[in-house]
């Protein structure tokens, strides 16, 4: 009787591992496919991007300031 539990145990771990398994192929080849139509809509309908004209990026440097706050923040305990 024992070896009988084992038997119906090793059956249902491999039933719900197999499941898991076949699930997560299925998942997988659904979100290739997905990708796939994905990139194909995006080559029908791509995405537009605003231009803004005269736009400059300026940079600014903080270096100074962060010095100057982990200094106070070395000192002050």
């Amino acid at each position: 009787m024992n070896a009988e539990l084992w038997i119906q145990g090793l059956v249902a771990m491999c039933i719900g591992m197999g499941t898991v398994l076949s699930f997560l192929c299925l998942m997988i080849v659904a979100m290739n496919v997905m990708s796939a139509v994905v990139r194909k809509l995006n080559v029908i309908f791509p995405e537009l991007v605003p231009q803004v004209a005269g736009a400059k990026k300026t940079t600014s440097s903080n270096d100074e300031e962060i010095a100057v706050a982990i200094l106070s923040a070395m000192f002050k305990g």
